[in-house]
């Protein structure tokens, strides 16, 4: 693991679509903010329901300064969270010590792999985050089945 110091920067991310906005936002707009990527996010979302039904799918509201983000929760634990930028979105991850002892022995996209190399270490866990494009999908499920797991 690096040090803070060491620790190669994070590539810059999007902001969310949904700073300012105080209504949870409409398939409307979603689709206006994502743009060519809302087929990614139907096609990801529905994706991972399929692989666990019981997953249940949530917006919820942090801040007018944070935005809004979507998440799919298992019995009150967060799996995975989505967050809608203009034209693209990002999802991320919060794993234990022990899932993330899995996700760096799993086989993933080297992409991925990079992102896990580089995955900052926060109070509640390491956190990966991805902004999503096509061919991130079977990596990211992956992802969302080591931390069903764990």
């Amino acid at each position: 693991m690096y040090s803070a110091a060491e620790r190669p920067k994070q590539e810059t991310l999007p902001r969310n679509a949904f700073i300012g906005k105080k209504e949870q936002p409409t398939d409307a707009d979603l689709t206006a903010a994502l743009g060519d990527a809302k087929p990614v996010w139907d096609r990801l979302v529905s994706t991972l329901m399929a692989d666990c039904p019981e997953l249940v799918p949530e917006w919820k509201f942090y801040s007018l300064k944070m935005g809004w983000s979507f998440r799919l929760q298992l019995k009150k634990r967060n799996i995975v969270h989505f967050g809608p930028c203009i034209g693209s979105f990002l999802v991320m991850f919060i794993f234990g010590d022990k899932a993330f002892n899995a996700v760096r022995e799993a086989a993933l996209p080297e992409r991925i792999r990079a992102l896990v190399a580089n995955a900052p270490k926060y109070p509640e866990g390491t956190g990966i985050r991805i902004q999503v494009t096509e061919r991130d999908i079977p990596g990211i499920r992956k992802l969302a089945r080591i931390k069903l797991e764990n």
